[in-house]
């Protein structure tokens, strides 16, 4: 029996066929690798593209928090602009801030170390001491503390006083001092020659006899003057007269001072006699005597000297 071999490859149709289905499948394989490459590049491309799109837009935003807000400054007006911040008004720098200037302090007023005395009735004025005691007028009387009043050496009455300055007790502490006075008597009853001359005698003078008087320069002035001295056992006092005569009248000074004695117990020292009456004479070297009216004088003679302080 013989055998018969069946081989569809010999077949032109079915070959052609096989051939055409070949060609069919590899084709498509083609066509399909081809497409799916490109959406993977475009794919990448788009990814890539979104990922610097991203980075992009996140390097924006972190510029955009760390600048200032340029908006802010467009719409800020010059008034807002120009204006001083609060803190550094409170702080006090802005420099076109005038500083208001500094209100000046008042000054207490020194009163004068001295005070002016004048008498429009005798003509009197001079200058003493604030803080030493004045009287005038009727009040006005010479004492010696324990020694009481000092009398007026005219060589006739008719004298009155016109003031006096006391030297406070407390001048010289420890020291003997008891008082001291600065005094101005006027005696308008008297002739220039019995002006120069004075009632009481020198107690050192053994005859009794006035003593002539000396004439000194008391500023601008030239006077006569006197003393007289007293002591004892427990104080001594001394007085010195001094007279000149204007305005028609014989004017008097009378300078005074009293211790408590010769003998220095507890420590206390003898005052400098020279040291008191310098400072009386610094007052009577201020003396001036201007015009007297007519009426002054006629007020004076009937009701006494009347005098004041400025």
């Amino acid at each position: 029996m013989a055998t018969i071999w069946k081989s569809t490859n010999h077949n032109p149709a079915n070959q052609n066929s096989a051939n055409r289905n070949s060609a069919r499948h590899e084709t498509g394989n083609i066509i399909s690798e081809t497409t799916f490459s490109s959406w993977s590049r475009q794919q990448k491309l788009a990814t890539v593209a979104g990922f610097a799109l991203l980075g992009l837009l996140l390097e924006v935003s972190a510029c955009s928090k760390q600048s200032p807000n340029p908006s802010l400054v467009a719409v800020s007006s010059p008034a807002s602009a120009s204006a001083t911040p609060p803190a550094v008004a409170a702080l006090g720098t802005s420099p076109t801030v005038a500083a208001s200037p500094a209100a000046p302090k008042k000054l207490p007023k020194k009163r004068p170390a001295d005070v002016l005395y004048r008498d429009p009735n005798s003509g009197v004025s001079f200058l003493y001491p604030r803080k030493f005691a004045l009287t005038s007028g009727d009040q006005a009387q010479s004492l010696l503390a324990g020694a009481g009043d000092v009398p007026m050496n005219f060589v006739e009455p008719g004298g009155v006083a016109v003031a006096t300055v006391s030297v406070p007790s407390g001048s010289y502490p420890g020291t003997d001092f008891a008082s001291a006075f600065f005094n101005v008597n006027l005696n308008r009853g008297l002739s220039e020659q019995q002006c120069e001359h004075f009632a009481f005698v020198d107690t050192d003078n053994a005859d009794g006899e006035p003593v002539d008087a000396e004439k000194v320069r008391v500023g601008s002035s030239e006077m006569e003057t006197t003393s007289n001295f007293s002591a004892s056992a427990i104080e001594q006092a001394e007085t010195q007269y001094y007279h000149r005569y204007e305005n028609g009248a014989c004017y008097e000074y009378v300078l005074g001072l009293r211790t408590e004695g010769f003998a220095t117990e507890g420590g206390i020292e003898h005052v400098s006699l020279d040291a008191v009456f310098a400072r009386l004479e610094k007052i009577l070297a201020t003396v001036t005597i201007n015009p007297v009216e007519e009426e002054h004088v006629t007020e004076q003679t009937a009701n006494g000297i009347v005098g004041g302080k400025e």
